[in-house]
């Protein structure tokens, strides 16, 4: 993504306690003070629920200490100046500022799963130098000499051994202001970064190139071409990436047509069976063309945060990385994520709801989507529930309890009550 230019960075009614209990959780409070009247005990992890690391995030200024009150489980680095045209200023000389202040943020939060993306090219490695370039002339260039892609890569990777647990070969690569190489050219890149990391640090992952889907002709005329190359060279990665913005007008329904043409398009290449990561979206942008951004705010902006993360672990993919986490509004945006704003509550409801649970599975009829989730061994089970367009009616299990949306505005909902689903996602307690 590129960035403008900015000033700065009906319930079943319980009696006495057990009610009281059942509101402060069930509307998914994101400040509880709870004092234990006994001797807990030890909570065993479902090996299949749902990692928190699924819920990848950007952070504006996080190179300068900033961090999100939101909670996430993945950092990928882009937009924070730790790109290689930002830190090897000259041929063998570094500006390790932002990769090291980015680094120690992250890990004084205990948060160790960091992704760098390896590219953009400096201007002294570039083959041509346009103004259009992000982030800066030459960045979008194949190098000239492919020895100094090793060298970079050798240098950062031996560098920060043990402390990026994924390099991500480029961003939006078939966007000609992000690259304007040959697929073969990047390919050959992405094969040669895959060696030099597996031999130095085997344990990180390396992330293919992610092409920006929104516009369809940028994506047919670079993404099959880099995958047949990449098949030549044996398939040099751990994990494909994709990002998903959809058209300003469009919402989660089209985000999910963008990621079922990627799996067909990955797919009809050969390809094996690895992770699909969407390394970057938002929704409501401006463009393509004329079309003016939108502001998604409300419920509907909470709304779009749970369904994407859910629509993830529906359509197989198995992470995704939000942008952005801001300090303030940000302009470009159609979700905003930054303290107080309904986005934020949208990342609470995915911790409450999503995260740490069993998913199991979801059911659609008609336009209504039933996504069902258990804790404790089936012990705590719940359903999200949602319209893929327009209202549904929908009638509750005959075990419902509570009925919240993600901005924790709960209703009593006993069971077999009548409801009406909509673009905004509910989740229906049981009991």
């Amino acid at each position: 993504m590129v960035r403008n230019p900015r000033n700065s960075k009906s319930a079943v009614v319980a009696t006495g306690v057990a009610s009281l209990a059942l509101i402060l959780t069930g509307c998914n409070s994101s400040v509880t003070d709870v004092t234990p009247t006994e001797t807990p005990t030890q909570v065993v992890v479902d090996p299949n629920a749902v990692p928190a690391s699924t819920v990848g995030l950007h952070i504006e200024g996080v190179e300068g200490g900033a961090w999100a009150s939101a909670p996430f489980g993945a950092l990928r680095l882009w937009d924070n100046g730790t790109a290689w045209s930002q830190i090897e200023l000259a041929k063998g000389e570094f500006k390790w500022d932002n990769i090291e202040g980015s680094l120690e943020n992250a890990e004084s939060k205990g948060l160790t799963d960091i992704m760098l993306v390896l590219g953009t090219t400096p201007d002294w490695a570039g083959k041509e130098l346009n103004d259009s370039d992000y982030p800066q002339p030459g960045a979008a260039s194949a190098p000239k000499n492919l020895s100094d892609w090793d060298d970079w890569v050798t240098e950062v990777v031996t560098r920060y051994k043990g402390r990026f647990s994924s390099y991500q070969i480029w961003n939006e690569a078939n966007l000609v202001n992000f690259y304007n190489g040959t697929p073969q050219e990047m390919a050959e890149m992405t094969k040669r970064a895959y060696d030099i990391i597996k031999a130095i640090d085997p344990e990180a992952l390396v992330i293919a190139p992610s092409p920006s889907l929104r516009l369809s002709k940028a994506f047919e005329r670079f993404y099959p071409a880099y995958l047949e190359e990449l098949g030549k060279l044996g398939w040099p990665v751990d994990v494909f990436a994709i990002h998903t913005y959809p058209t300003a007008d469009g919402d989660p329904v089209d985000r999910g047509a963008l990621v079922t043409l990627a799996q067909d398009t990955i797919t009809a290449a050969g390809a094996p069976d690895l992770p699909l990561w969407d390394t970057e979206l938002n929704y409501g942008l401006a463009g393509p063309g004329d079309l003016p951004r939108v502001e998604i705010t409300g419920a509907q902006a909470a709304g779009f945060v749970v369904r994407t993360y859910i629509d993830d672990l529906r359509l197989g993919v198995d992470r995704s990385y939000w942008y952005i986490w801001s300090l303030r509004p940000y302009d470009l945006l159609g979700v905003q994520a930054f303290p107080g704003s309904d986005g934020e509550q949208g990342f609470f409801a995915v911790n409450a709801w999503m995260t740490g649970a069993t998913f199991d599975g979801c059911t659609e009829s008609g336009d209504a989507v039933v996504c069902n989730f258990s804790r404790t061994g089936g012990a705590e089970t719940w359903v999200v529930a949602w319209a893929q367009s327009g209202e549904v009616a929908y009638t509750t299990p005959e075990n419902s309890a509570l009925v919240c949306d993600p901005l924790a505005n709960c209703q009593e909902a006993a069971g077999g009550s009548e409801i009406t689903l909509t673009e905004v996602p509910v989740r229906v307690y049981l009991q």
